[in-house]
């Protein structure tokens, strides 16, 4: 279709619609300008979320053993990167599709500029001759009427006898000059129409149909332009398919490395004890035993037992030492006795011994390594003394050697201590006696083997008899220390009171129990404190379930009562 054939006639509607195209490509621009700045703020949100729920804290480092710990980490990660191909996005819309519309608005509207006053100047030619024309004619049309007036006169003249010769004469005169005039106004206006027509002709079908033609290529121009500008559009999205495709593959390979069986032997290698289950729980006779007076043994204990605290309970107990002595070891604590690491559990400490073997198997063996190098660096400068002083090596083989000795001392004590965790089974009561610390857990299910008593020193269950304030459970008497800890033949027994809360306490951080006697807490959790920092960085808390135990007092906020 032509527009100068079909619409020749319509010079300002096209003048109209051009102009409407160029407000289209303006208001596209505006489009894919939000849309560029809409996918810069999802990336800088991605990369937000990323930031908020990353791992910060050195202490949650050890989450990551676990698969799905780790494949959470590795989603963050391509999350991350997914943020970066939208900001690739915003950059290729702003960069290619935004300039490239900016450009084909700027070319359309000169290219417009210039044909609509091409238009103009032949629209205002046509009206001017077409002016001229119908000018041309009423003068024409004048003459010829004042030519029909002088010859009417001049009959009028010939017929009427009164009249002067010289007054008919002139009569014939005027009539034969507006004839003329008349001939001559014809003859104008005949010539005008021609050149009228002429100029229509040109108009209407050589040089406006050039003027529509060169708008149409105009407006045909734009129009593929922008088909071509909204595939760009698509493509600056295609284009980053692939790698976000590839983060959400690698983010289905993080998923498919979750691993439920090896996160629960991590599980398992992190928490096990190693201690043996405890037995049956004997029937506890109660009830007063005749004690023959010839027998040399002490007399049975009535109406009380030798207890231990466990973890859940509401016993009170203030001094720490013995049973959470485990809690000064975060201290720069470091005695001879935690060499061995023997305050920790058999299997944590099977564990640890291990690690330690390893390290030293590691650095002995590069000790070794460098002493076979300087040997044969030695035996080298003997055969080429050019190469080297041999008695420079001569000089570092005796303290590598004093590295490699010490080393391999410390191999064989800590081979000694796995030897010995690994030869023997432990116990809950074995511990005990070891003078070794036992956790609140597996103190709490420790079992005796008889009658309480002086001779058999057993462990009761951990439900302690009510007592009277001020007396132990053989009648002994309470220590004026007030901690409500007293000695029964070598056992420890507390009071069955539950410790009066000092105030309350709000989470500050999650906490992952590992040490023996803490208890693992959630952030914002609130407990009551039950005994504050005593100096070695832990506070005692219980639950409104009375679980105690302890968590680190930086993780915490305390709010403690006024009269504390």
């Amino acid at each position: 279709m032509n527009w100068g054939t079909e619409l020749w006639d319509q010079f300002d509607q096209i003048t109209t619609h051009t102009l409407k195209g160029v407000e289209y490509c303006e208001k596209y621009s505006q489009l894919v300008k939000d849309v560029s700045a809409a996918e810069n703020e999802h990336a800088a949100k991605l990369k937000k979320l990323v930031k908020h729920y990353q791992i910060k804290k050195k202490s949650d480092d050890t989450d990551l053993q676990f698969s799905t710990y780790r494949a959470f980490v590795l989603m963050l990660n391509e999350i991350k990167d997914m943020a970066g191909q939208h900001e690739l996005i915003s950059e290729n819309l702003l960069n290619n599709v935004v300039h490239n519309i900016s450009l084909l608005v700027k070319q359309i509207k000169e290219e417009r500029k210039i044909h609509l006053q091409e238009g103009l100047k032949l629209q205002n030619n046509i009206q001017a001759s077409l002016v001229l024309l119908e000018k041309t004619k009423k003068t024409y049309e004048k003459a010829f009427k004042e030519s029909e007036k002088a010859s009417e006169n001049y009959q009028k003249a010939l017929a009427d006898l009164h009249l002067s010769r010289i007054e008919l004469e002139k009569a014939r005169l005027n009539s034969i000059a507006k004839l003329q005039a008349c001939e001559d106004s014809k003859t104008d206006y005949s010539n005008q129409r021609q050149k009228t027509n002429e100029a229509q002709r040109q108009h209407y079908f050589e040089l406006m149909p050039k003027v529509f033609q060169d708008l149409q290529d105009m407006d045909e121009k734009r129009i593929l332009s922008m088909k071509t500008i909204f595939k760009q559009t698509t493509e600056a999205h295609r284009q980053v398919f692939p790698y976000i495709n590839k983060c959400l593959d690698e983010i289905d390979k993080a998923a498919d490395s979750i691993d439920p069986n090896t996160d629960a032997e991590i599980v398992v290698g992190k928490l096990k004890s190693g201690y043996e289950p405890p037995g049956d729980i004997p029937f506890e006779e109660l009830i007063p035993t005749k004690v023959d007076e010839s027998a040399t043994s002490p007399p049975l204990l009535t109406g009380k037992s030798e207890t231990l605290k466990g973890t859940i309970s509401t016993q009170k107990l203030k001094k720490r030492g013995g049973l959470f002595s485990i809690f000064s070891a975060n201290k720069n604590n470091n005695d001879e006795c935690k060499d061995d690491y023997s305050d920790l559990p058999p299997n944590q400490r099977k564990k640890k011994l291990n690690q330690k073997i390893d390290t030293i198997s590691t650095q002995l063996n590069q000790e070794t390594a460098a002493k076979d190098g300087l040997l044969k660096m030695k035996a080298a400068y003997e055969q080429n003394s050019a190469l080297g002083d041999p008695v420079s090596i001569d000089q570092q083989l005796p303290e590598i050697n004093s590295r490699i000795e010490k080393l391999q001392t410390q191999l064989n004590k800590y081979q000694g201590y796995l030897d010995e965790v690994v030869g023997k089974s432990v116990t809950p009561e074995t511990q005990l006696k070891n003078g070794n610390n036992v956790s609140d857990s597996n103190i709490s299910r420790s079992t005796s083997n008889s009658s309480v008593n002086h001779t058999t020193k057993s462990v009761a269950p951990a439900i302690p008899l009510p007592r009277e304030p001020g007396s132990s459970a053989n009648g002994n008497t309470v220590t004026d220390s007030g901690e409500g800890e007293y000695d029964n033949g070598g056992v420890t027994e507390y009071e069955t009171e539950p410790l009066p809360a000092l105030g309350t306490a709000r989470a500050l951080y999650p906490f992952d129990a590992q040490s023996e006697g803490s208890i693992p807490m959630e952030e914002k959790e609130e407990f009551e404190v039950v005994e504050l920092d005593q100096g070695d960085g832990w506070t005692r808390v219980r639950r409104s379930n009375m679980e105690e135990g302890f968590v680190p007092t930086s993780y915490i906020e305390c709010f403690l009562y006024n009269n504390c």
